[in-house]
């Protein structure tokens, strides 16, 4: 590699953890290894060792030396609610009321289905969660039986199906995308509101050591529920 000898050290290094000889906790060469290995000043080391810890890739500690860095556990910065807890805590009364259960196999015209279902069964479920009496949101679901199959034998008179996979199905990957619509006659009619009213709509997926979960819309009444993350210098 040709450019200044720092680069060309960032490189070997970053070359052999990316490449996984250099595990996670691995021990780099110390600043006297790489001295002697490169033939070169202690200012071009140090060069190199900043910009691989400032890229994530290496950690210091005090006395003891550098290691490869372990990979950072990101926190999603909306997490997945759950409805029926979040209408309790605020002093309301709630119930959900299935209005439709099937289980079915994947529309192949139809690539996330089929990505979901991953082969096996798909169940469908469609339904409201009501806040002191009132619609609060009409709840759409995919859930891939393979992925949970006990899920087809619960009962979601007691506990919803949101509940139901935050307590059986840890996950380890979501993704959540938030729109506003104006409620269509169907949706109208299910949450008791004027067709062409404001709504928030929630598109949410979720995985499980890249096993996709689910897939859910929920769509809320513009003016019942919304949505906050909170930022600072730094985050």
């Amino acid at each position: 590699m040709t450019g200044p000898l720092h680069q060309r050290i960032r490189s070997d290094i970053e070359a052999r953890i990316r490449s996984g000889e250099w595990a996670p906790g691995h021990r780099a060469p110390t600043e006297a290894e790489l001295l002697a290995e490169y033939g070169c000043s202690r200012m071009t080391v140090n060069k190199a060792m900043t910009a691989l810890v400032e890229a994530g890739l290496i950690v210091r500690r005090k006395r003891a030396g550098s290691f490869v860095a372990r990979p950072k556990v990101h926190a999603p910065v909306l997490n997945i609610p759950d409805i029926q807890s979040e209408i309790v805590a605020r002093g309301e009364t709630y119930a959900f009321r299935l209005l439709a259960r099937a289980v079915r196999t994947a529309d192949r015209d139809a690539p996330e289905e089929v990505e979901l279902a991953a082969g096996g069964k798909l169940l469908a479920l469609e339904g409201v969660h009501d806040a002191g009496g009132r619609p609060f949101a009409l709840e759409r679901r995919l859930v891939s039986l393979k992925a949970a199959p006990e899920m087809e034998a619960a009962d979601f008179t007691r506990v919803p199906p949101g509940a139901w996979l935050l307590e059986h199905v840890a996950w380890t990957e979501a993704e959540s995308r938030i729109s506003a619509v104006n409620a269509d006659a169907d949706d109208a009619r299910l949450l008791a509101l004027d067709e062409g009213a404001a709504c928030l709509v929630v598109d949410r997926r979720t995985w499980r050591e890249g096993q996709h979960v689910t897939r859910v819309r929920q769509v809320f009444p513009g003016e019942a529920y919304d949505l906050v993350a909170r930022f600072g210098p730094g985050a």
